[in-house]
């Protein structure tokens, strides 16, 4: 197995996909945390060009860039456990929905996170717009992946850890259970994964950096307008 450690937050989805995907794998692993107001010089070493966490550390080479390091995970460690499916074009599909949650859905759901009055609002329907199509992709499943968690699930995780964070930090509502009754249920089914579920980030604590978190990206944002009072 070798050394492996892994530069993380518990407050960023990306990294808390990795997390579990260890957990899932069995792969012991050092938690190197990262405050990302003052990264270390580790991290800007291991990931110059994005300076972001995640990285993996495998025996001193790192792995960047979250979608890179779970397929990268699950070829290294390949015991029972498997997330990609084996049928390559089951392998493909998943990779293009894993890259529509990354490119467009997370991204909307922080834009809408980070957003005031109409902008929010428009934020918020651009994101319902997202989920719409994500919701269709459980048509008939019990996990993205079909009647087990893989890949995907751990991708889409964030809808059931953090999109409810959003929520609460930032005033709008998302996840209606009557619009998204399959992801609702999803959410369930994900949350009593028993390796899910003993790793699941701390409500409060997410809460009260998400709050902080709003504050700095809306104050910034207004300094760059010139309207801060």
């Amino acid at each position: 197995m070798g050394e492996v450690k892994l530069f993380w937050t518990w407050s960023s989805p990306y990294a808390q996909r990795i997390a579990w995907a260890l957990k899932l794998k069995g792969v012991e692993y050092e938690t190197m945390y990262e405050d990302l107001g003052n990264k270390s010089c580790l991290l800007l070493a291991y990931n110059p060009i994005h300076k972001k966490v995640p990285v993996l550390l495998h025996n001193g080479t790192p792995i960047c860039e979250s979608l890179v390091i779970l397929e990268y995970i699950d070829e290294t460690w390949n015991t029972t456990t498997r997330l990609l499916p084996e049928d390559p074009l089951a392998r493909a599909t998943t990779r293009f929905w894993a890259k529509f949650n990354d490119d467009q859905v997370l991204p909307s759901a922080f834009q809408a996170y980070v957003s005031k009055g109409v902008e929010q609002e428009k934020a918020k329907n651009h994101t319902l717009e997202k989920i719409d199509v994500v919701e269709k992709q459980l048509t008939g499943k019990k996990f993205f992946s079909g009647e087990t968690l893989g890949f995907l699930d751990l991708v889409f995780g964030w809808i059931a850890v953090y999109l409810e964070i959003i929520e609460e930090t930032s005033g709008i509502k998302l996840l209606d259970k009557e619009r998204f009754p399959l992801i609702t249920a999803w959410k369930e089914n994900f949350s009593r994964v028993p390796v899910i579920e003993e790793n699941w980030p701390d409500k409060e604590m997410l809460i009260c950096k998400y709050r902080q978190m709003r504050e700095y990206f809306i104050s910034k944002a207004a300094a760059s307008k010139g309207t801060v009072s």
